[in-house]
């Protein structure tokens, strides 16, 4: 069923004009038509110029958020190549110089909550101070620009001030959470050879400390490039390994200096991502100085109307996107709220406790632990204040028409709810928020500004109305340099411009609604396909997880006899059967919300559905494993033990 035929007449919110008229967004509108005649009250008209006009409108984002470094005479050369496009030439800057701007010295720039309820303040001094410390041991290692620094972290300031230490200097910085095992970790670090790495001695889940000590000593040994080992004793019960330096000894050797940032190319490599790699090794993914902090900066300055002083918090691992994707806000003059642990330990209100207490104005999550708040019957209104909170953004999966509701029913009524999508592969978003616009029930708002997203057939013919691919048409500063070890492109050209060529494929399932917003299904390679018709998974999904008696599902579909079949596989609630019963409910509640088509042919009951390490369903992996394949990197999966649950299941075999 199209969502088009659910669109309902009243939006679930609407910003009052007092918040449009003090948006940044509108002011960027008023500002542009005033100098070259861009739309000034219609949405979807400036969106259209944004893209016609993109030279221009990134040439305007640079001026108005104040970008410090050198912009150079051009904006764009070869602007039509897709890829091949080069975004402001001649431009000189520095990321941490810009995200380290002048503020005053005792404005916090970073508080930090540990879920055991450790905490840490750093002023913006502090904060300068321990950056410039960090710098001078990195250079005292050797550390020049281009080198790689690693870090194997928890979400905590020390992370931080690393990667501003090592960006200040030019180098490139790549991070893994400290859930992942070693073989995940040399999968990714052992591509990219780095030169120092930033170890964690353990980390703090679900009420238990977790040492890493081992884990790092096996990392060190087996990355000869590694010249340098920093410890951070993250957790102070367990001591440091004597074969490793100390953070705060070897900090503490150096006084604090005067900040000196190498200016780089705007298209100089500042981080290297990882994809999930669960279809073999992780793809090492370049993103830029001038593109990530570009990007960033129209995401947050005006998508989401993050504001100067802003306390600003993302749920999240240093192992996701969203991670550099948070740290960007300082370029705003924010305060970072950090928060490393179980968001549900001892409970689920316990960042909600943070947002109180902390005051933060813009609040992120995932879709997954929005619908967990949900499932579990949580009310933070009734005893929560909530009233500092203007944005809550949610992403890493599509978030159900009935968790929108939730959030506006037992969060918060006068709220922007933010969904936004896009990815690790452009360090930012597609499709996204916008404070000017109403939030309508089951939808992202619209398009990134400047981005021409469209949705095609399988023919490459622009579709409306109904499910397509997710592309982007025109070229924009965060693509990716490129992937590492990739000398001639071929592996990043096939990944993202072999299906549709000249433009940008992105791999999700969406539609584009008469709203003009939009609604993901799933990934294209996750869709199903009986009798050929393709389908998303997020449409089961919602019929499915809205069932009291089912915790969570994932949804594939399984070759047989020549076609595909659906199969469903459910986490049952305490205490719960899979009675027939039950499967003759769930199957008929798809049929009539969905089609027959989205009806399972097999209902099966497992303890858990596989995840990345970010949280996302793995529905490749179960299939494959269905399917009897070898999954060639267990070790992206946060739970890979449970697909021995999925394996040579005697029902999927009749």
């Amino acid at each position: 069923m199209s969502v088009n035929a659910e669109l309902v007449d009243t939006p679930l919110w609407s910003p009052s004009k007092v918040r449009v008229d003090t948006s940044a967004m509108t002011a960027l509108m008023h500002g542009l038509a005033a100098k070259y005649g861009a739309p000034s009250n219609d949405d979807a008209e400036f969106h259209k110029w944004s893209v016609g006009y993109a030279d221009v409108f990134w040439s305007a984002v640079w001026d108005d958020c104040n970008v410090i470094g050198d912009k150079g005479a051009r904006v764009v050369e070869a602007q039509d190549q897709i890829p091949g496009a080069r975004w402001f030439p001649d431009a000189r800057l520095n990321y941490a110089e810009n995200l380290l701007r002048p503020r005053p010295d005792t404005e916090d720039a970073i508080v930090f909550r540990r879920e055991d309820g450790v905490t840490q303040t750093l002023t913006f001094k502090s904060l300068c101070d321990d950056v410039s410390r960090c710098a001078q041991v990195l250079q005292g290692a050797g550390i020049v620009k281009g080198d790689r620094v690693a870090a194997y972290m928890p979400n905590c300031p020390e992370t931080i001030i690393a990667m501003l230490a090592a960006t200040s200097l030019g180098a490139i910085f790549s991070s893994a959470s400290p859930d992942f095992g070693v073989r995940g970790v040399l999968d990714r670090f052992g591509q990219i050879e780095p030169k120092a790495l930033i170890a964690t001695n353990g980390y703090v889940y679900s009420g238990r400390v977790h040492d890493r000590r081992k884990q790092v000593e096996d990392i060190a040994q087996n990355l000869p490039s590694v010249s340098l080992v920093l410890s951070v004793p993250f957790v102070s019960d367990l001591e440091s390994s004597s074969a490793f330096s100390t953070w705060g000894r070897e900090l503490a050797k150096h006084e604090p200096a005067k900040l000196d940032f190498t200016r780089v190319p705007f298209d100089h490599p500042l981080f290297i991502l990882f994809s999930s790699g669960t279809t073999g090794a992780p793809k090492c993914i370049v993103h830029s100085h001038g593109g990530t902090l570009l990007q960033h900066l129209k995401e947050h300055r005006y998508h989401l109307d993050i504001k100067e002083q802003d306390r600003v918090f993302y749920f999240t691992t240093c192992g996701w996107m969203m991670w550099n994707w948070l740290v960007s806000a300082l370029a705003l003059r924010t305060t970072l709220c950090l928060f490393d642990g179980s968001p549900a330990h001892p409970h689920f209100s316990v960042l909600f406790d943070y947002v109180d207490e902390e005051q933060i104005s813009f609040f992120g999550t995932s879709a997954k632990f929005i619908d967990a708040l949900k499932k579990n019957g949580v009310c933070l209104r009734t005893n929560h204040n909530l009233s500092s909170i203007r944005t809550i953004a949610s992403t890493g999966s599509p978030l159900s028409p009935e968790a929108f509701d939730y959030v506006y029913t037992d969060i918060k009524a006068d709220v922007h709810l933010a969904s936004i999508a896009g990815g690790t592969d452009i360090i930012g978003c597609f499709v996204t928020g916008n404070p000017r616009l109403p939030v309508w029930h089951g939808e992202i708002q619209g398009p990134a500004l400047a981005m021409d997203v469209v949705i095609f057939g399988d023919g490459g013919e622009r579709l409306s109305g109904e499910p397509g691919e997710l592309v982007c048409a025109n070229s924009f500063p965060s693509m990716p340099v490129g992937f590492w070890n990739d000398p001639d492109g071929s592996r990043y050209r096939s990944t993202y411009f072999s299906q549709f060529p000249g433009v940008w494929t992105h791999g999700d399932w969406v539609e584009h609604t008469a709203a003009g917003g939009f609604v993901i299904y799933g990934r294209s390679d996750a869709t199903l396909n009986p009798g050929g018709v393709r389908i998303g998974t997020a449409e089961i999904y919602r019929v499915v997880e809205r069932h009291p008696s089912i915790q969570a599902s994932l949804v594939i579909g399984q070759d047989w006899q020549g076609d595909v079949r659906v199969i469903l596989f459910v986490v049952l609630s305490d205490g719960v059967m899979l009675s027939q019963d039950l499967i003759n409910d769930i199957k008929a509640s798809i049929r009539k919300e969905c089609s027959p088509r989205h009806t399972p042919e097999k209902i099966l009951s497992v303890s858990d559905v596989p995840r990345t390490r970010s949280g996302k369903i793995s529905e490749l992996a179960a299939r494959d494993v269905v399917h009897g394949r070898v999954i060639k990197n267990t070790e992206a999966l946060a739970n890979a033990d449970v697909l021995d649950q999925y394996r040579a299941r005697p029902e999927l075999s009749d």
